[in-house]
């Protein structure tokens, strides 16, 4: 399909973009805190007739937007490691060319069940062994070259899994930065979305030049996701850390049941 010459001239219109609203100010919250976000809004995209892969490069915009507006509250709040935060990023920038190129040319579905054994198992650990992903708020963070390997080895599949499809990257993010690199939730989020901005914009790119981007829901989308980036950093920064990890636990496993109903 054209983009170009994809309208939105239906009689359900109106409920439709409302839908594609809610949807969008609940991704933004859930991606700022935990990720999965776009397990909302693609559904949403297509049910305005947008097939799988327009609404795959369609919700790019949003991701780039939120990410955006994320990053920098959270900065202004004092919470973003601003002097490692480019080197943590580079892996997954390389990660979500190499991810944004293979999905411009092949379904989504391909990766769904990475994604659904992604998500679940960081749940469980989150659970069983909490230190493992969010380590304590005191706890002294590393650098990328204190563990080189492992880290870019999970921050490269991070942002291959990222520039593929999207839904559930943050998870994954967060097992990089917060149990790999032992930032605590907050400051883990924060980086979390300076990686999702970065290579979001290299796969926007990719995207827009497979000519997979609709602009009016895409420009829709990404004003709900910024609202609800914008709840999401106020409330990560004021509730207590052991609160926030049960409320993202509570957010995967919503998506991981929502995404094994879908399928």
């Amino acid at each position: 399909m054209d983009p170009v010459a994809f309208t939105l001239d239906t009689p359900q219109l109106p409920l439709q973009l409302s839908i594609l609203v809610a949807a969008g100010v609940a991704a933004g919250f859930i991606n700022t805190l935990a990720g999965g976000g776009s397990m909302l809004t693609l559904p949403a995209l297509m049910l305005l007739g947008l097939p799988a892969d327009m609404a795959n490069g369609t919700n790019r915009l949003s991701v780039v937007t939120q990410s955006s507006l994320g990053a920098y509250l959270f900065h202004r709040e004092g919470r973003l490691a601003t002097d490692s935060a480019l080197s943590i990023a580079a892996p997954t920038m390389i990660g979500a060319l190499g991810g944004a190129l293979t999905a411009s040319a092949a379904p989504p579905e391909l990766l769904k069940p990475l994604l659904l054994g992604a998500m679940l198992t960081i749940a469980t650990l989150m659970v069983v062994r909490p230190g493992l992903v969010t380590p304590p708020v005191d706890s002294e963070a590393l650098q990328l070259r204190d563990r080189p390997v492992a880290a870019t080895a999970v921050l490269l599949l991070a942002g291959f899994y990222g520039g593929f499809v999207q839904a559930g990257v943050g998870l994954v993010l967060l097992f990089a930065i917060g149990g790999v690199l032992r930032y605590d939730l907050v400051r883990a989020s924060a980086l979390k979305l300076v990686c999702a901005l970065l290579f979001g914009l290299v796969a926007l790119a990719v995207f827009v030049w497979a000519g997979q981007v609709v602009w009016l829901p895409a420009a829709v989308l990404a004003g709900a996701t910024m609202i609800g980036a914008r709840l999401g950093v106020r409330f990560a920064v004021k509730v207590r850390q052991g609160v926030l990890r049960w409320l993202v636990f509570a957010c995967v496993v919503t998506i991981s049941i929502a995404a094994l109903v879908r399928g």
